[in-house]
This record gives structure tokens, C-alpha cells and sequence, in this order.
């Protein structure tokens, strides 16, 4: 009898303490975690990523007595790749106040492409321009595409938002 509770006893205290172990997921902390989650979308082109992710990694200490305003207690960094740009305002402290982006030619979202080619059959999207703007306080991005469109000799300019919504 002693031997079963004595096992009983033991088998629970095993069980309880494999039970507290608790394996925690990969977690990054930023200053700009604002940022990270707003720009989290799956139809991101990978350029796009990677500048996104220079301006995350920008080592602000470097430069930051040549290009800190104490007038607007902000600087600014312009990050650019051949088919965008990224103009960036940080704090003293390297958190990202304010960005605006700009890509050329993305490959348009699903919901965009169907919205223009309910609206305007027959017409082609010769090329487009992708506008984010982001601010802290705000909380949310401004996403905006510029289209151009043709058909036969016309040519028209159309802004959609990220859902397909013209403006």
C-alpha cells in the first residue's frame, strides 16, 4: 500500500513539474513595434520588405549629432533602392515618428486589380505607384496607389486605396 501512494505521490510531482516548463515563442522587442505590426501584410513585394527593414535597422547612434533637430527634436534619413524610397523621421532615441514610402511598378493587390477592371473593362494598367504614409500617433498606415491605365490611344490616372476603393 505504501509502495502504490509512494508511486502515486511521485508520478504527480514528476507530472506537475514537466507541467511548469513552458517554452516560449521567438519574440522580438522593438521601439518601433508600431511600425513592425502595421507593416506586417502577406502581399508585400520582397523589395519592399527589405527596405522596410533597413529603415528598422537604421543604427541611429552613428549620425545622430549631424542630423538631430532640436527645433523639431526629430531627423530625418532617406533610404532608396532603384524602385523606391523611404524618407524616415526618427527621435532621439531611434523611434520611428513618421515615414513616407513610395514604390514604383508593386504588383498590385488582388482586391485593386479587380476593382479597376470592373470599372474600366478593356483598359490595360500600363504602370502604377504605391504611396504609404505612417505615423506613430496614428496607429494605422495611408496606403494609396496611383494607376495609370490605357486604352487605345487614352490614358488615365486612377487612385484606389489599399482595398480597391477609388478616391
Amino acid at each position: 500500500m505504501k509502495t502504490i501512494a509512494l508511486t502515486l505521490t511521485t508520478l504527480f510531482a514528476v507530472a506537475n513539474i514537466h507541467a511548469q516548463t513552458v517554452e516560449l515563442p521567438q519574440t522580438i522587442i522593438s521601439l518601433n513595434y508600431k511600425y513592425i505590426d502595421n507593416h506586417e501584410t502577406n502581399n508585400t513585394p520582397i523589395y519592399v520588405k527589405k527596405l522596410e527593414s533597413e529603415v528598422l535597422n537604421y543604427n541611429h547612434k552613428d549620425e545622430i549629432s549631424e542630423l538631430y533637430d532640436d527645433e523639431y527634436d526629430t531627423y530625418s534619413v532617406s533610404f532608396h533602392i532603384p524602385k523606391g524610397k523611404i524618407v524616415a523621421a526618427y527621435d532621439k532615441n531611434g523611434k520611428i515618428i513618421r515615414t513616407i514610402e513610395k514604390y514604383n511598378n508593386v504588383r498590385l493587390p488582388l482586391e485593386v486589380m479587380q476593382a479597376v477592371s470592373k470599372r474600366f473593362p478593356n483598359w490595360a494598367i500600363v504602370e502604377d505607384v504605391y504611396l504609404v504614409k505612417y505615423h506613430y500617433e496614428v496607429d494605422t498606415l495611408k496606403q494609396e496607389y496611383k494607376i495609370k491605365i490605357k486604352n487605345d490611344d487614352q490614358t488615365i490616372m486612377v487612385k484606389t486605396n489599399e482595398k480597391g476603393l477609388f478616391l
